[in-house]
């Protein structure tokens, strides 16, 4: 059984200083990503069905039972679409700010709605959460920091220009999903309208592969040790395009791209010395990537 072989590798691997991360799905169609120890874990986003979760979770080898909260980045509904029948299935406690909650029409059993503010750390277990602003055109739009274990995790999508909280946060990561939305001459001499186009890359829409690597190659940890490009356009980008050009500024980081059609491997996280950290993929069958 797939689940059987998961389950035998999370205990071969198993480290005392590691997070475990996922992309169940990224892109326009659902973002929704995890993050957990051996404990307990967090999801970001719930942008696709609870079933279609709940299927690529069994998938994976992991257990709801484990996921403590969902946080919510923003309104709209690429993030939000299985939001409410998630949390009620689960009981899950849903962090989401009152801007968010209204702009998104979300009818969440008020047990379950947990408020944040900027900068406030939030305690899961052992897992600590920290949201920060960010630019996008939405009501009240956050990334986070995931950390536990001495391991730094950053979601960062849906982000329209890079701002000083998210480069600050950015070079603390041990791993992080970021955003690689859009190629400019692709977006440039596409089909799309030109007020969408305005959209994406006026400052409040999207990073472009370009804006997302010179992150990369600027302000990067040496701890670095996994970069999860994330929330690819679908006819605006590519993700053999993307994954190229990382792949030649990657050093001893690892590049993946995180599918808009499937989840992707889980990933053990740590820390320490670069001879000593481990970024494995706890599934050993392949899947397709792109």
């Amino acid at each position: 059984m797939l689940t059987e072989k998961i389950c035998h590798r999370f205990r071969f691997f198993a480290n005392a200083m590691s997070l475990f991360i996922t992309s169940l799905n990224s892109g326009s169609n659902g973002n929704c990503y995890y993050v957990g120890n051996d404990d307990e874990a967090v999801l970001v986003d719930a942008g696709i069905s609870c079933r279609e979760t709940d299927k690529r979770m069994a998938r994976l080898g992991l257990s709801m039972l484990k996921v403590k909260a969902l946080f919510v980045s923003h309104e709209h509904s690429d993030h939000i679409r299985g939001v409410e029948v998630l949390a009620k299935k689960y009981q899950l406690p849903v962090y989401i700010t009152q801007r968010t909650l209204v702009s998104g029409k979300l009818r969440i059993d008020p047990m379950l709605v947990r408020s944040f503010e900027a900068h406030e750390e939030i305690t899961i277990g052992g897992l600590t959460i920290v949201p920060f602003k960010k630019y996008h055109d939405a009501a009240d739009p956050y990334s986070f920091t995931i950390s536990g274990n001495g391991v730094n995790i950053g979601v960062f999508t849906d982000i329209g220009a890079p701002c000083e909280h998210l480069i600050n946060n950015f070079k603390k990561c041990h791993a992080a999903f970021l955003e690689a939305n859009y190629d400019a001459k692709m977006l440039d001499e596409g089909n799309y309208p030109y007020y969408l186009k305005k959209r994406i890359s006026g400052g409040h829409g999207h990073l472009s592969n370009h804006q997302a690597l010179h992150i990369f190659k600027t302000h990067r940890s040496p701890e670095l040790s996994l970069l999860l490009l994330s929330h690819l356009s679908k006819n605006n980008n590519s993700p053999e395009l993307a994954h190229e050009m990382f792949m030649q500024h990657a050093g001893d980081t690892q590049i993946v791209v995180a599918s808009r059609y499937e989840e992707t491997s889980v990933y053990e996280v740590s820390v320490g010395p670069a001879s000593e950290r481990v970024v494995s993929a706890i599934r050993s069958e392949q899947m397709s990537l792109f």
